[in-house]
């Protein structure tokens, strides 16, 4: 049984079929244990640090960072019993096989005399044969781009690999380039990808690991292509830019795309419907400023988001139809709410949730929704951190934004945006004065949620901000 075993990229969310590989974590020639995180890959919904299945030496990588990988496609071999000693020169030749052509033939039990020619060209001697009485070539490779200089190797000299095992440290490098046969180190999809691009591998300088020419390096001098530095493995890549033109090209991928797509899908089959309204919000901000005085919640965060989230749970307990999903059977209603934040971060628009936030306390909640934002803008949201949501907030206040109409989140009936909160000019008992107001808007599936119902909840929300007391008739 072969002691090298092969990691596939296994299926990271809810029928994911690709992931982009952000950054490994170990390297070639590198100890790890089970269960060691060994990647970080970004799917269509985060970015996710994939365990090992396996303990041992890492012997091959075999997607560099940047990479686009199929779930199912390996992506990493490891030699799970490197105390054994080296690797058989099998093993060795089927995770590299561009140092097929260095590894002298098998023994031959029959055909010639000890120091006879036999027909294979190699001088026969105690056990097999020696080396070819003629000049060894290099099998041309029928997908490289331009020739690669291959050195002669004389009939006196020895063959370029002669032990029967190899050093399983040495496959941390090539094999091909410890022997200095190969001039060019590049993986086969590097090798297409220059063919198809017309570039010269001999001419570009490898950034990757051992001098290894990456994508991003073929990519870099390309003919027309965006002028731009290959980076070092491990680090994103740069939006290309053109100064012919001033414009850069931002790859669509991982969780950008995935966000489009359920955006357009959404938009194109939930009847969106947006009402608003306008909050006299001051009652709101003065409780808030006594809560932060209380020495019971010294150290909590408060903020008014958060106040607003105990708001819409509240109003979801007096409607509780508005924590549903139309199917085309039914209309399901939760008796759980998932609450989802909309979060931006250096990846894109992010909606985790807290689970089962209406069975939160107010304290609670707070350092839930403070894990949940800390955790998304460090990169760290899993799948499933996301996955059954019930209904969203999205706050564009934290940018100044006066309102906006959401889309929903696919899945679920209704998203609430919270507009920034600004003093202005109101009436109060027929006089003018400086308030807190925001607005309020309610986008909402009109499919199970109705103008009543809508209207009701959002005017439910409103209520509990303009009057916090309500909050206690309502709990």
């Amino acid at each position: 049984m072969s002691r090298v075993k092969d990691f596939k990229l296994p299926d990271l969310g809810e029928g994911l079929t690709e992931g982009e590989i952000l950054r490994w974590l170990v390297q070639p020639g590198e100890a790890i244990a089970l269960n060691q995180p060994i990647v970080e890959v970004e799917t269509a919904k985060a970015a996710v640090e994939v365990p090992s299945p396996y303990a041992g030496v890492v012997t091959r990588i075999h997607h560099e960072a940047g990479s686009t990988v199929d779930v199912g496609a390996v992506i990493i071999s490891v030699d799970t019993d490197p105390a054994a000693g080296d690797l058989p020169v099998s093993e060795v030749v089927s995770e590299h096989p561009e140092v097929a052509d260095l590894v002298p033939a098998p023994a031959v039990a029959q055909g010639a005399l000890i120091g006879e020619v036999g027909p294979t060209g190699r001088t026969a001697t105690l056990v097999g044969y020696g080396p070819k009485s003629v000049t060894a070539k290099r099998r041309a490779r029928t997908d490289s781009p331009a020739a690669v200089p291959v050195p002669v190797v004389e009939a006196s000299a020895p063959p370029p690999a002669t032990a029967a095992r190899v050093s399983a440290a040495a496959v941390g490098l090539s094999a091909a380039q410890s022997a200095g046969a190969v001039s060019v180190l590049a993986k086969p999809p590097v090798r297409k990808l220059a063919k198809e691009l017309g570039v010269d591998l001999g001419a570009v300088v490898g950034t990757g690991p051992g001098g290894t020419v990456t994508r991003a390096d073929v990519e870099a001098v390309a003919p027309g292509s965006f002028v731009g530095q290959a980076v070092p493995v491990g680090v994103p890549t740069a939006p290309a830019y053109d100064p012919a033109t001033r414009e850069r090209r931002i790859p669509v991928k991982g969780v950008r795309k995935m966000t489009a797509q359920a955006m357009v899908g959404s938009a194109f089959t939930a009847p969106h419907v947006t009402e608003f309204i306008t909050v006299d919000v001051t009652p709101t901000m003065e409780l808030l400023q006594r809560l932060k005085d209380l020495p019971e919640l010294a150290g909590v965060k408060l903020t008014p988001l958060l106040l607003v989230a105990k708001a819409l749970l509240l109003a979801v307990k007096r409607n509780p139809e508005v924590n549903s999903t139309f199917t085309d059977d039914a209309i399901v209603v939760k008796e759980y709410v998932n609450l989802g934040i909309a979060a931006a971060t250096p990846r894109g628009l992010l909606v985790p949730n807290i689970k089962d936030a209406d069975q939160l306390s107010l304290v609670q909640l707070a350092h839930a929704l403070q894990d949940l934002v800390a955790t998304a803008r460090e990169g760290r949201t899993t799948p499933a951190d996301m996955a059954r949501g019930t209904i969203t907030i999205t706050n564009v206040g934290t940018f100044g934004v006066d309102t906006g109409t959401p889309i929903l989140n696919p899945g679920e009936s209704a998203i609430l945006c919270f507009g920034a909160v600004r003093p202005t000019p109101w009436v109060v008992d027929g006089e003018i004065c400086v308030r807190q107001v925001t607005q309020l808007a309610l986008s909402f599936d009109h499919r199970n949620v109705d103008g009543q119902l809508g209207s009701q909840f959002l005017a439910d929300i409103a209520r509990v901000l303009n009057d916090p007391a309500t909050a206690l008739a309502w709990s």
